[in-house]
């Protein structure tokens, strides 16, 4: 029993959790070439892609919003039974708000509201692998205020400093029979915080060439009074305590890119970034519960996550003085390994493919459309947590494929 309890709470999720919830869509136009942004100015956006950017704008103030749909879907097969299951996950619509505000020439304040990490998974209730999990749903919103320096004609500064929030609700089914006599289940929900920063710096190396570096802290969300709630029957109700609380902190990694733009001529623009993504900080997620039993501990549970790379490649074409086209795009490494891989976050190793247009009105007013498609590399894995997992079925797992479809729109004014 005592396994049982501990090994249930080893897959409560982080509010982030690798590319599986990492929402990479902080920018319309920076998403149909590929997510990139951190060596090229395209507006207020650039309080995210490369804060020392801001004051490269010739506007006064600059504002942008706008917002992507969702459509992920992961399908899942067991390799001894055959069987196959698919989610029917909910449209996630993560956004953005953007606005910057040139003080002079040297300095440049902005402020960046959006959402990098949530989404959801929702799996059959009878599907297999109920007993880790049945659904989930996560969501971020980072608040950003920014400050950006011209230190000269071709060398600035930028820094966001960064405050976290964000809730999620897990719902899974345990292997006991409930007090109203069908299957048990598991509740569990909470919300987290915490404070991290965004710097940049940003060099015109020539009139064509131009670098960009950028480290977006990693964070530790605080998570206090989250709620447990389980239907068991009322057998073992002292053991495990029909309501409880817990309390953990969230490691969340810190992000290095480095990006490199061309500007090959008037119309054309090349760009290619490197990001390192820190996830090898994230060993263990460990609960502390309001009231234990003998039956039911504090959790230590193994995620023994590794440092992941994504590859970016984009272009961006000059149609004329009021289209612009882009394409683009990227490979993303998963940082979960084999034996520590589950169906809460089916991460695998990602290849993006994006596509972008954007409309001038005038020389104040333009809208900017994305297209985003995810192609999960197939993966089989199982979750074995270090043996702490083998009460509800040792070693599950199989081959998974993931996909996604993300349509966005975003629209900027400046004056």
């Amino acid at each position: 029993m005592k396994r049982f309890f501990t090994s249930l709470f080893a897959l409560i999720p982080l509010i982030s959790l690798a590319g599986g919830f990492q929402v990479n869509l902080q920018g319309n136009q920076q998403a149909g070439m590929g997510h990139l942004g951190t060596s090229f100015y395209l507006g207020a956006s650039s309080a995210y892609f490369n804060p020392a950017m801001l004051g490269l704008s010739d506007n006064k103030f600059d504002l942008e919003v706008g917002a992507s749909g969702i459509k992920s879907y992961v399908v899942f097969q067991n390799q001894n039974t055959g069987a196959t299951s698919e989610t029917d996950n909910p449209l996630s619509t993560p956004f953005y708000v953007y606005g910057s505000y040139k003080i002079n020439k040297e300095l440049t304040a902005g402020l960046a509201i959006y959402t990098p990490f949530g989404s959801s998974v929702v799996w059959d209730e009878d599907w297999e692998g109920r007993y880790l999990i049945q659904d989930i749903s996560l969501s971020a919103i980072f608040i950003q205020p920014t400050f950006s320096i011209n230190a000269n004609d071709k060398l600035s500064f930028g820094l966001g400093l960064i405050y976290a929030t964000g809730n999620f609700e897990l719902n899974r089914a345990l292997s006991l029979q409930s007090s109203s006599g069908g299957m048990s289940t598991a509740n569990l929900s909470g919300s987290a915080d915490g404070y991290g920063f965004n710097f940049g710096a940003y060099y015109q190396a020539t009139e064509k060439l131009s670098l960009g570096l950028t480290y977006r802290s990693g964070m530790k969300m605080e998570l206090e009074e989250g709620e447990a709630e389980f239907d068991v029957p009322a057998a073992v109700q002292s053991t495990i305590p029909p309501s409880n609380k817990f309390s953990t902190t969230l490691p969340l990694p810190s992000t290095s890119t480095l990006g490199i733009s061309y500007q090959l001529n008037d119309k054309l623009l090349i760009s290619a970034e490197y990001s390192y993504v820190d996830w090898d900080t994230y060993q263990s997620l460990d609960f502390d519960f309001e009231t234990n039993t003998d039956g039911f501990p504090d959790s230590k549970n193994p995620r023994r996550y590794e440092a992941s790379s994504i590859f970016r490649l984009g272009f961006q074409y000059v149609v004329n003085e009021n289209l612009i086209a882009r394409i683009g795009g990227y490979y993303d490494e998963s940082p979960v390994q084999d034996d520590f891989f589950n169906p809460e976050t089916p991460n695998t190793d990602n290849i993006g493919l994006t596509a972008g247009l954007s409309f001038s009105f005038s020389d104040k007013l333009a809208v900017d459309a994305s297209f985003v498609y995810t192609d999960g590399q197939e993966r089989e894995s199982y979750y074995s947590g270090d043996n702490q997992g083998k009460t509800y079925g040792e070693n599950f797992g199989g081959k998974y494929k993931t996909r996604s479809f993300i349509p966005g729109i975003g629209i900027r004014y400046n004056f």
